[in-house]
């Protein structure tokens, strides 16, 4: 068994090098989101009587679900497949995935009360799921 020191190194080390890792590659859009510009327009001009805050309230959760940083949630368009971003993240079926539909179907429920199970198609959009979301809970 190894030295108490020299196992707490490797610990360390191993931390270090997951947190690097993750900073590097977390938290950005997967592949052909990543360099698109704001897709905010998109937005107004599939809901043009949806607030900014409202559009961005629900994208936050979006990218929150997918553990994106805050800053890329412009990035996603209404006609965006929500399982095309998914796949995107994980083109490998071998990579076990963050619970990324899963968080989401939660804080679809949490936050708007909407039961993503019930509405859930393979070429389910953004713009599908946001006019089924309207206006967040009031506790949420």
């Amino acid at each position: 068994m190894p030295s108490t020191p020299v196992f707490l190194l490797a610990l360390s080390a191993f931390l270090a090098l997951g947190a690097c890792w993750g900073r590097y590659f977390g938290g950005r859009a997967p592949g052909p989101f990543r360099s698109r510009s704001c897709q905010g327009r998109a937005w107004k001009r599939a809901f043009p009587h949806a607030g900014k805050a409202q559009i961005r309230r629900f994208l936050a959760m979006f990218a929150e679900s997918f553990g994106l940083h805050p800053d890329q949630r412009l990035q996603f368009a209404p006609h965006d497949r929500i399982l095309a971003v998914y796949r995107a993240r994980y083109p490998c079926t071998e990579v076990p995935d963050a619970l990324e539909l899963e968080t989401l179907t939660a804080e679809a429920e949490r936050l708007y009360d909407v039961d993503l199970e019930d509405l859930w198609h393979d070429r389910l959009t953004l713009g599908e799921l946001f006019a089924v979301c309207g206006q967040p809970r009031a506790g949420g």
